[in-house]
C-alpha cells in the first residue's frame, strides 16, 4: 500500500472510531440519565436531558478521539506512512 491508500483509511478509520465513540456515550449518557438522574427532575424539565446527552457524547467523542489521536502520533511517524492532505503552494513549485 502506497501512502495515499494508508491516508485514506486513516480517515475513514478514524471516521468510524469518532462516530463509534459517540454512540457509545450516547447510549451510557443515556442509561445513566434514565435510571438515575431523570427521577430527581421534575417532569417538566426532563426533554432537555435528552438534548445535554447529545451534547455531551459529541464533547465526549471529540476529547477521546484527541487523546487517542496524541497518543497515536507518538507512536508512529506519519511522514513515514501518510501523504500529506494539504500542500503549501510553495512546496509544489519546487
Amino acid at each position: 500500500m502506497n501512502k495515499k491508500v494508508n491516508t485514506l483509511l486513516f480517515i475513514l478509520g478514524a471516521t468510524l472510531f469518532n462516530v463509534l465513540i459517540a454512540i457509545i456515550s450516547f447510549l451510557l449518557l443515556t442509561i445513566l440519565y434514565v435510571n438515575f438522574i431523570a427521577m430527581l427532575i421534575p417532569e417538566q424539565g426532563r426533554h432537555w436531558g435528552f438534548t445535554l446527552i447529545f451534547l455531551s457524547s459529541i464533547a465526549v467523542s471529540f476529547v477521546v478521539y484527541r487523546i487517542v489521536l496524541k497518543y497515536l502520533l507518538t507512536k508512529v511517524d506519519i511522514e513515514k506512512y501518510f501523504d500529506p492532505l494539504f500542500i503549501n503552494r510553495n512546496m509544489r513549485r519546487k
